[in-house]
């Protein structure tokens, strides 16, 4: 261990190159891969915490049996029907209490919350905008899917204790001039109309919804309909672990006789890229610190190629070649180590800069600054790693030291 020191402190300029660049590797890989999973993380919660992991709804479709199918003298031939009408049925979910209370005892379920929806005009003066209107237990809502992350004025307990309340889409909003306090009608299908105040407005970051989508009480939505309180069209249900969806999903539907859609079925699209973002990440992080090891590699075969002489010195002294080969291990571990703690250090101090960064944005009022994930586990990765490839970098040149025949060297002298 003493020699190994001797030796880097003799060669403090190669020493510390060596050193800053395991550093470098260390903290751009701390600092990539904290910035990219933070983003990642805030884009995945735009759709995953407003989504739930399993959405149960009564889908109206054709029946796939026809009364042709019935007829004895068509059995045994292909039968092809044109322009299929569904029949007429409600869009509410059969037995939605008993469901959702079965659903509320099973282990697995974190919690489930009932919706009504329906399709309304919104009316302010001569302005007149179509959209939706979910009847919701808003407490329920900001307990499972994070409301108050997206509600920019107002709150999510003002609309709880208010019947006569609506929780506006900003884009509704911006586009009828309403703020929070003014009265709007809503305007059902069926002709009714119904004056709400407004007492929040939300603001997903997702314009197609936030320009059509409201939130109003359960019993609220189900009187706009003119229907009694068993009336559901929705139930969602959040777990507590996402990959117990898709089976969980296949298992209700057939339970039950309803439609039933799992976060990954209806997020596809979305989950690969979030896929590629991070393969690109980590591809990249470990690229740099692969780098930063090609480095301490190069600089250790300098090294040992300058101290040929000591080498043969020390083994003519009595070091075996193992002995001289820790030597110059003990050397890269060294650089790896004290170069990963700086690394690590820089890429927090540097991450801390990132997070507290003002980010400003009209899609996504609620978010202040740059997301950035802390996850310990990166630090632990980004030391593991350094000491790894420094390990191997300083491994193969220690080698060929260990091969040195002392006889040739001298004789050379």
């Amino acid at each position: 261990m003493r020699i190994s020191q001797k030796h880097l402190l003799a060669r403090k300029k190669q020493t510390t190159v060596a050193a800053l660049g395991v550093t470098f590797g260390i903290g751009t890989f701390i600092i990539l891969v904290s910035f990219m999973t933070g983003l990642n993380g805030l884009l995945d919660g735009l759709i995953l915490n407003r989504t739930p992991h399993i959405h149960l709804f009564n889908e109206i479709r054709p029946s796939e049996h026809q009364p042709v199918d019935l007829a004895d003298e068509y059995k045994e031939g292909i039968n092809v029907v044109h322009s299929i009408k569904p029949k007429q049925s409600l869009k509410r979910v059969h037995n939605a209490l008993p469901i959702i209370n079965y659903l509320e005892e099973l282990p697995e379920v974190k919690g489930v919350t009932p919706q009504v929806m329906a399709q309304v005009f919104y009316i302010s003066g001569s302005i007149e905008l179509n959209g939706v209107v979910y009847g919701v237990n808003i407490l329920d809502e900001e307990r499972l899917f994070n409301m108050s992350d997206y509600i920019v004025e107002g709150s999510a307990r003002a609309l709880e204790n208010d019947q006569n309340g609506i929780l506006l889409g900003a884009g509704i909003a911006s586009k009828m001039s309403a703020k929070l306090g003014d009265k709007i009608q809503i305007s059902t299908v069926g002709g009714g109309i119904f004056p709400l105040q407004i007492v929040g407005i939300y603001q997903s970051g997702l314009a197609e919804i936030d320009d059509k989508q409201s939130y109003v009480n359960l019993v609220t939505a189900q009187r706009i309909l003119g229907e009694s309180r068993n009336y559901i069209t929705d139930i969602n249900v959040k777990l507590y672990d996402i990959e117990n969806a898709p089976p969980m999903a296949v298992r209700l539907q057939r339970q039950f006789n309803i439609r039933a859609v799992d976060i990954k079925s209806a997020n596809a699209q979305f989950e690969t890229g979030t896929s590629i973002r991070n393969l690109i990440t980590y591809a990249v992080s470990i690229t740099l610190l692969v780098v930063a090891g090609f480095g301490i590699y190069n600089i250790l075969n300098m090294v040992i190629y300058e101290k040929m002489n000591d080498i043969a010195i020390l083994k003519a002294t009595g070091f075996s070649g193992r002995d001289v080969k820790w030597i110059f291990i003990l050397q890269a571990l060294v650089i790896g180590f004290v170069g990963g703690v700086i690394g690590l250090v820089a890429g927090y101090f540097f991450s801390v800069l990132i997070d507290h960064s003002p980010f400003e944005t009209d899609a996504l009022p609620t978010i202040k600054t740059f997301p950035v994930n802390f996850n310990p586990l990166y630090y632990v990765i980004g030391m593991v790693f350094a000491m790894v490839s420094t390990f191997f970098a300083g491994y193969l040149p220690a080698l060929r030291a260990e091969k040195i025949d002392p006889v040739e060297i001298l004789r050379g002298q």
